[in-house]
C-alpha cells in the first residue's frame, strides 16, 4: 500500500511512502511483488530473486527479453552467477543460441588462473572478483557478446563484465536485464547505457523510523 507524503519528514517532494515492505512491478508480461529489504539506515532495495520465481517466470522473461536482444545479432551470451544464471539460459535458447558463457565470483578449482577483473555490488558487503574460465576463452574471443543478467542497479557487475570481456577480445554489442533499478547505473557505464535493454524498471527506497519505506527520485 502506498501514499503521496509531500515535503513533510524530510520525506522528498511528493514522493509515495510505502506502507507494506513489498512493491508490485510488471516485468514485461508478467506481474509480481518484490519485498522491500533495507540494506542500511539510508537505503532499501526492491529485491528479485530469479531463482525463486519459477521455471514459467524465467521462460517467458528470457523469451521476451530476447525479443529485445535479437536484432543485436550475439553470437553468444555471457552472464554473471548466481542470479542472472536462469536468465541467461532462457535467452540463449530462446535466441537459438546452443551455448552461454558464466562469469563466476566464487573461486572454483578449475578457476585458479581465470581471468579476473574486480567488482563490487550493491547487494555484497564485500569486494570480489569477476572470474573467466580460461578454457571458456575461445567462445568469446572475437565474436559478438549479449551480457544479460537479473538487474542492473549500480552497473558494478555490468562494467567489470564489459571491462573483462573487451581484455579478452570480446565485442559486447548489447546489455539485457530484467529489470533495471534506479538509474546510477546511466552514470557508471556512460556510454556503454545506450546498449541496456530491459523489461521493466523499480526505484530505490528510503527506509523510515515507523517501518514503511519512501520511494527515492530518479537522479
Amino acid at each position: 500500500m502506498v501514499g503521496p507524503a509531500c515535503a513533510q519528514d524530510g520525506v522528498p517532494p511528493c514522493s509515495l511512502v510505502v506502507e507494506r515492505p513489498t512493491w508490485h512491478v510488471s516485468i514485461g508480461s508478467q506481474e509480481v511483488d518484490l519485498p522491500i529489504v533495507r540494506l542500511s539506515d539510508e537505503l532499501a532495495i526492491a529485491l528479485m530473486i530469479s531463482v525463486d520465481l519459477g521455471i514459467a517466470f524465467c521462460d517467458r522473461a528470457g523469451e521476451e527479453l530476447a525479443g529485445q536482444l535479437r536484432a543485436f545479432g550475439a553470437e553468444v551470451v555471457v552472464s554473471v552467477a548466481t542470479m542472472g544464471i536462469p536468465i541467461a539460459i532462457e535467452v540463449s535458447r530462446h535466441l537459438g543460441i546452443d551455448d552461454y558463457v558464466i562469469l563466476h565470483k566464487t573461486p572454483k578449482i578449475h578457476l585458479s588462473d581465470a581471468v579476473a577483473e574486480p567488482v563490487r555490488s550493491i547487494t555484497t558487503a564485500s569486494d570480489q572478483r569477476l572470474l573467466l574460465d580460461r578454457a571458456r576463452l575461445g567462445a568469446v574471443e572475437g565474436r559478438r557478446v549479449a551480457v544479460v543478467d537479473d538487474v542492473i542497479s549500480t552497473g558494478a557487475s555490468v562494467a567489470a563484465a564489459l571491462t573483462l570481456l573487451r581484455r579478452v577480445g570480446a565485442e559486447p554489442v548489447v546489455l539485457g536485464a530484467v529489470l533495471a533499478e534506479g538509474s546510477a547505473w546511466r552514470g557508471r557505464l556512460g556510454g556503454d547505457a545506450e546498449l541496456v535493454r530491459t523489461l521493466g524498471t523499480i526505484p530505490m527506497f528510503q527506509p523510515r523510523s515507523d517501518g514503511t519505506f519512501v520511494e527515492l527520485p530518479a537522479t
